[in-house]
């Protein structure tokens, strides 16, 4: 019997997501729906917290857990927080290229897409690498380009690199989305699971809403300073701690409620009712407040480089207020907090999400 040249195979993909705060996740759930959408089957990858919200977002789907990376940042020096877990980290990416070379062996895969896990790539299948990271910056030239050299090398294992960000320059990410020259790669557009528009939005308004994510100790850290200083509030602030592992609860704590963890909707209604949100200055959580609009206080967190630029860039092009977790201040936060907003003209390029459909068809071809 003739096959029907109308109808577009499904492809078996693995979508493999770094667990390195919940931002990695949080943008691979609008690429996951787009993939769904389009009919592909999609096994999902990962470990802790990502792997958590990954499950609690699409319950139906497979899930394969992956070696975790660990990564901790005990130190404010980046240099040293990334030298001395190198080799784990160098490990751990072995073992999860040998655990998708024996997936491609027994469940046929036809795809492997990787937001930033290193190993997670095949000579047998096409392999595409997501990161809006492609050129890291470190304190020092010699060692940047060095670095540079190596997160190359390791894209350049990849078929082709998709990019999280606007095509426009000056792009959101700044200097770290530009592509490798002679590399292929696209860019998606905005990656962010919010939408402007929430029918029956029946959750209590709270003016100001913190988020916390990433490694730790300094998840625990940060936390720890906004509920010391929040006391002093004339009103609630709402501080959600992003441990996906804990059965969601809510505890108040004088000034602060305290929610283990809210789903993508969840989030979504909280943050459209807030007047300010607290967060890290992770690229997932930009690309969600510019989405929705929203004034913003960034805290990067110690030692995290890439979130350092990202909050200085926004702080410079005057959209987003910014302070060291070391320097955290919370009332000098929210007052100067009010003369910053994202730029009218950054919300229309949100809607590129033609972006990321004309990628997801690429992979029929």
């Amino acid at each position: 019997m003739e096959r029907n040249s109308s109808v577009v195979p499904k492809k078996r993909i693995l979508v493999a997501v770094l667990n390195w705060g919940l931002g990695h996740a949080a943008r691979c759930i609008p690429l996951i729906t787009a993939l769904r959408a389009a009919e592909h089957e999609v096994i999902i990858a990962a470990d802790g917290r990502a792997g958590m919200l990954l499950q609690i977002e699409f319950p139906s789907l497979a899930y394969i857990e992956l070696p975790a990376y660990n990564v901790r940042y005990g130190s404010s020096n980046m240099i040293l927080n990334i030298a001395w877990q190198w080799p784990k980290i160098l490990y751990a990416a072995f073992k999860e290229h040998r655990k998708v070379r024996d997936l491609i062996n027994h469940d046929q895969l036809d795809l492997i897409i990787s937001d930033s896990r290193f190993g997670c790539f095949s000579a047998k299948v096409k392999s595409i690498f997501i990161s809006h990271q492609i050129w890291i910056k470190t304190p020092f030239p010699f060692l940047s380009f060095l670095v540079n050299h190596c997160n190359h090398w390791v894209i350049r294992r990849f078929n082709e690199c998709w990019i999280p960000d606007w095509l426009p320059i000056p792009r959101l990410a700044g200097d770290l989305s530009r592509p490798i020259p002679n590399h292929p790669h696209r860019y998606l557009g905005i990656l962010s699971r919010m939408t402007q528009k929430l029918e029956g939005n029946t959750w209590k308004r709270y003016s100001i809403v913190a988020i916390l994510s990433g490694p730790e100790p300094q998840r625990t850290r940060f936390e720890q300073i906004i509920i010391e200083q929040a006391q002093h509030l004339d009103q609630p602030l709402l501080l959600i701690q992003g441990k996906a592992e804990v059965e969601v609860a809510e505890r108040r704590e004088g000034q602060v409620i305290l929610r283990s963890f809210a789903t993508g909707q969840e989030l979504n209604a909280i943050l459209l009712k807030a007047d300010l949100v607290l967060c890290r200055s992770g690229y997932s959580s930009i690309m969600d407040l510019v989405g929705l609009n929203k004034r913003a206080v960034l805290v990067p967190t110690p030692g995290q480089t890439e979130q350092e630029y990202l909050a200085e860039i926004c702080y410079n092009k005057g959209w987003f207020y910014h302070q060291a977790q070391e320097e955290f201040d919370l009332q000098k936060a929210l007052a100067n907090a009010k003369q910053y907003a994202p730029n009218p003209k950054i919300r229309e390029v949100v809607h590129q999400q033609e972006l990321l459909k004309e990628a997801v068809r690429s992979l029929n071809s």
